[in-house]
């Protein structure tokens, strides 16, 4: 060693601990001396390993250790927040601190005796609502037997999407409210869009940074290894993920519905052959789409732009707009970036905070070609306005299909989105562009996207309950074949609707032969246009719901897929009926059980 060897004179060691541990040093080369400090580093932060003597201390007496846990706080509702978390926890870890991560659906008042530091991770679903395993800790929270949190030191980030009215609302709701309870906010709040990654690598890169301030560590050397998503130094890709997809061949692609209907559904069959790629029923697939090139070309041409512009690092601006940047989906953050560059007066009186509403209106049916068109910009370049767009996001889609069942497969139902408004015809980004330019035989990127609170019970004799209307019926297609597969003994029950009958009753066959077959148990149908008054699977619901009750009392688990805007607000308001009617509940004691099942994952809804 280049620093002589420890002795009982140059450290806080005795004699015999100084010869020992230079025995044990001998012969390491600079890597394994790196790994073996971090071990102590974090062994000691663990409070396993004693501090050394302060200057000055008795011979012998070692300073007691400061207990600081770095607590990683999560609210879920499709697994982006949770590996978010695991993320942080990772990074957290890898610098020495004691870490624990908790799911905000396990979180009591206890949680909370005594001060703590809290690295928090939230997302925000349908109208600023909480992740539904969430809910109980919100009311802890803003009820009256909210914990203090004196002492206490935290940091936000909120996940959302910014073309929805409420954007990171639950990040908002939560930073707010831990400083109303007295807790100091360690580092500022940060909302992430729905491109969140690198966002959130740097929000937890710098509230690290913040927490080991605290600690009274010196943050990490500037050039130090930028960390991963598994918050180690950096390394090649080793799986299939957003930044990294599988090309995946596309086998099929049939049209569901008959001719005549209104609506336009396919059924999509892709290869995983060669890829790896595992999922279980309940994950979702990530798609990263193309921008339709007829709607790229015309916003180039409204802008007055070339195609080939070159955007730096060999990019042309076609290109990018094709396969990089959102082009379509306007958000409130783009009308307040276009309005400051036009100085518009009415796209200013729109985003006055009195005018929410009018905005909300005014905003549907709009795409950024609208706005281009309708509030021209002279003089803009190509930097300039490609600066302005976010990426271009993929597309979650719930799987349709059992691996086990369908080996090296996975299967979509893709409701292909059309519609006309404010004069002019559109599409959904990746809905048209699987229909209309993806052909069987081409590749397509993908990723798996793993969703932890929408899973089969464990248990395969446990009873299950699927409302999935529409295109909602994709996972339980994939439930029932993996029942199937493993020889589950529960009672399965399907409500499924749609329009019509005749045209609308997505994998009529399968269904028909699952029942025959003793698979499933129970099928109930809701064709809402097929007589005078409409009939949803919510109207199904209150039908039966005596043996809703009955099965829900016996154990059933519930699932909800389609529609969160309407259709899962009713199946939920339907719920509290039964829970009033069949159960003899009042209205808090009907609340108090539906948040019981979705504390316990026996409610569980994937909803978009």
């Amino acid at each position: 060693m280049s620093n002589g060897p420890l002795l009982d004179t140059n450290s806080p060691l005795t004699a015999e601990q100084a010869e020992r541990l230079n025995q044990a040093l001998a012969g390491l080369d600079a890597h394994q001396m790196t790994w073996l400090a971090g071990y102590l580093s974090a062994l000691a932060a663990g409070g396993a390993v004693a501090s050394a003597p302060a200057a000055g201390a008795a011979a012998g007496a070692a300073a007691p250790a400061v207990d600081f846990t770095l607590t990683v706080l999560f609210g879920s509702q499709t697994g982006n927040a949770e590996r978010v978390a695991e993320q942080a926890a990772e990074a957290a870890k890898a610098r020495g601190f004691t870490t624990r991560l908790l799911d905000m659906a396990d979180v009591s008042k206890k949680d909370f005796k005594e001060p703590g530091h809290y690295l928090i991770v939230v997302s925000t679903q349908g109208e600023g609502e909480p992740p539904d395993t969430a809910e109980g800790f919100y009311e802890l929270l803003d009820g009256r037997k909210a914990p203090k949190l004196d002492g206490s030191h935290f940091a936000v980030l909120g996940l959302g999407d910014s073309s929805y009215e409420f954007f990171c609302e639950m990040g908002k709701r939560t930073d707010k409210r831990f400083a109303d309870l007295g807790a100091q906010r360690i580092h500022d709040r940060v909302d992430a869009d729905v491109d969140y990654d690198d966002t959130a690598e740097q929000f937890i890169e710098t509230a690290l940074n913040a927490f080991d301030t605290l600690k009274g560590e010196s943050a990490p050397a500037a050039g130090s290894a930028p960390l991963t998503a598994a918050g180690s130094a950096a390394a090649p890709a080793s799986a299939w993920s957003r930044k990294n997809p599988f090309q995946a061949e596309v086998l099929e692609s049939i049209q569901l519905n008959g001719r005549g209907s209104a609506k336009e559904t396919h059924h999509i069959e892709l290869s995983l052959e060669g890829s790896g790629l595992s999922y279980q029923p309940g994950d979702a697939l990530g798609i990263v789409p193309q921008n339709d090139p007829s709607y790229v070309d015309e916003m180039i041409d409204v802008l007055e732009f070339s195609a080939d512009h070159d955007l730096g690092d060999g990019r042309l601006l076609r290109s990018a707009l094709l396969q990089e940047l959102e082009v379509t989906t306007l958000t409130r953050p783009l009308v307040k970036h276009w309005a400051e560059l036009t100085d518009s007066a009415e796209l200013k009186r729109l985003l006055e905070e009195d005018n929410r509403e009018e905005l909300k209106q005014w905003l549907y049916g709009r795409q950024i070609i609208d706005v281009l068109r309708d509030y021209p910009i002279k003089g803009l370049s190509p930097q300039d306005f490609v600066g302005a767009l976010r990426k271009l996001p993929p597309r979650l889609y719930s799987i349709a299909s059992s691996l086990d069942a369908n080996p090296d497969e996975v299967h979509l139902t893709v409701g292909i989105v059309r519609y006309e408004a404010h004069g002019r015809a559109r599409g959904g980004v990746t809905s048209t562009w699987l229909s209309d330019r993806v052909k069987p035989g081409d590749s397509i990127p993908i990723y798996i996207d793993h969703n932890k609170n929408f899973k089969l019970p464990e248990d395969g004799d446990t009873p299950i309950i699927m409302v999935g209307p529409g295109t909602g019926i994709a996972p339980f297609r994939a439930f029932l074949q993996q029942r199937d597969e493993d020889g589950a003994a529960g009672d399965n029950w399907l409500l499924f609707g749609d329009q019509h009958f005749n045209t609308d009753f997505l994998y009529q066959s399968e269904w028909l032969k699952m029942r025959e077959q003793g698979l499933l148990t129970r099928l109930d149908v809701a064709f809402s246009r097929d007589q005078a008054d409409k009939v949803y699977v919510q109207d199904r619901l209150r039908e039966h719901g005596q043996e809703v009750f009955e099965w829900l009392s016996r154990g059933a688990h519930f699932y909800v897929c389609g529609d969160g805007d309407r259709m899962a607000s009713d199946v939920h308001a339907t719920l509290m009926e039964i829970a009033h009617t069949h159960g003899g509940m009042d209205e808090e004691a009907a609340a108090a059980w539906l948040r019981e099942l979705q504390q316990s994952k026996r409610y569980q809804r994937d909803v978009y």
